[in-house]
């Protein structure tokens, strides 16, 4: 990877606004031209695609389903008993990691479930409602993914979810029974923007959704984006991000299979090493090399430590907080002799990871929080995909005559402050001539 020295050269490329680039490489503008026999940017062709599925259903998703996949969608949806079957067919350690996994997913996601509260002295509370349908997304493609279907499913079932509907492109069996194990309602075979699509407005077969999560191509991200209104969305997410921060106490053998974990998600990963030690930059950047070569990803994993790695020299580790920060990445792994000292500064990113013994790759697995994390620089603002997204927070009032009394005076002043003595009447009638309603023993 490059080398780059000094925290000005180091801020000059990794500081940035959240977002993400809808542009796409030459072979995929090229495969979209001749799926549309014309000329169309992504967002254009994510536009169509939804106007489609929107308009013809089902119709338009086989059809999708064939131009662009070349698959030929009999039934959209895949039975329940192809999914326990699948179960039985995976090998028993591949059964034992996704239990494992699930198990510490399902105690996360208890252990950060808010509460809703209420306060009798003032009148106040809050009630938390589940989402009654949601819709998750899992891509395929290069690779399966069951994890994220742990990651993603387990969440919403923990919060209360009433029904939680899956869409995955030609799931595998692993995939199947992934979703088995995490209570999903009901899978659909479909991939892409129509997937999404089809979850924001509904088909024949596909239920309409109140919220579609999970990450996916640029494509799938454009169209998130497009049905947002129709639906709430968890977030945009695009290639995969980690930024290594490593003092002279990292092993440079774990830093370099940490940053290449992540390079072989896709051609677009970024692995980025923050350190305040020159040597290690030196022996990271020769185990890149040797552990490469024996990557069966290794195509997918170069190019991305090509064109996106990099390795920044500063001299301390507040200036590595500070490159931390303005990036804002999706995974922070902190590999230094004192990591819990770094926690409290860094202010934005998806998740943490503190010292050798938890590595990211653990985080996508069976840590327990979901690994589906703002990406793009969102993690500004962004969270992870946890109980959170799945609930609504409700204000409940309540008061008691008294603090009526009390309050209602400046309500009625604001609202004519306002222009709106419809607002400020409705007090009114409650403050005059009804004194004896505030004698009712509640108290303030």
């Amino acid at each position: 990877m490059r080398i780059i020295n000094g925290i000005k050269q180091g801020r000059a490329l990794l500081t940035r606004g959240p977002g993400y680039d809808a542009s796409v490489p030459e072979a995929v503008q090229k495969r979209t031209d001749d799926i549309f026999g014309e000329s169309l940017s992504a967002e254009d062709a994510v536009r169509r695609i939804l106007s489609d599925v929107r308009q013809n259903g089902d119709t338009s998703v086989r059809d999708y389903a064939r131009r662009i996949d070349s698959v030929e969608l009999v039934e959209l949806e895949v039975p329940k008993e192809a999914w326990a079957a699948a179960l039985k067919d995976i090998p028993q350690h591949v059964t034992d990691a996704l239990n494992i996994a699930a198990e510490r997913i399902r105690a996360f996601s208890r252990a950060s479930m808010p509460k809703g509260w209420r306060d009798a002295a003032t009148g106040l509370g809050e009630t938390l409602v589940p989402l009654e349908r949601v819709g998750l997304y899992v891509p395929g493609g290069t690779a399966a993914y069951p994890s994220t279907v742990l990651m993603d499913a387990i969440p919403a079932q923990e919060a209360g979810v009433s029904e939680i509907i899956l869409c995955t492109p030609a799931p595998e069996p692993v995939t199947l029974a992934a979703a088995h194990i995490a209570g999903v309602d009901r899978l659909f075979q479909i991939g892409g923007a129509q997937a999404i699509g089809a979850m924001a407005y509904g088909t024949e077969s596909v239920p309409r959704v109140d919220k579609i999560c999970g990450p996916g191509n640029i494509f799938v991200a454009i169209a998130k984006r497009e049905v947002y209104g129709q639906v709430d969305i968890d977030g945009l997410y695009g290639p995969t991000e980690t930024v290594v921060v490593a003092d002279d106490t990292a092993d440079p053998v774990l830093c370099a299979a940490d940053l290449l974990a992540q390079a072989e998600h896709d051609v677009m990963a970024s692995p980025v090493l923050l350190t305040t030690s020159q040597t290690l930059a030196q022996q990271v950047n020769a185990e890149i090399e040797a552990q490469l070569a024996q990557m069966d990803r290794m195509d997918i994993a170069s190019q991305a430590v090509e064109r996106q790695g990099m390795i920044v020299v500063i001299d301390t580790l507040d200036e590595a907080v500070e490159l931390t920060n303005a990036y804002a990445p999706e995974h922070v792994c902190l590999l230094v002799r004192d990591p819990e000292s770094l926690v409290g500064k860094i202010r934005h990113a998806g998740g943490i990871f503190l010292g050798e013994f938890s590595p990211e790759v653990i985080g996508d697995y069976v840590a327990g929080p979901s690994h589906t994390m703002p990406t793009g620089g969102t993690a500004r603002f962004g969270s992870y995909l946890g109980v959170h997204q799945f609930l609504r927070r409700v204000p409940v009032v309540g008061l008691s005559a008294e603090t009526f009394r009390k309050v209602g005076p400046a309500a009625a002043a604001l609202g004519r402050a306002e222009g709106l003595t419809g607002h400020a009447t409705a007090v009114d009638l409650r403050l005059e001539g009804q004194a004896g309603k505030f004698d009712d023993g509640r108290g303030g």
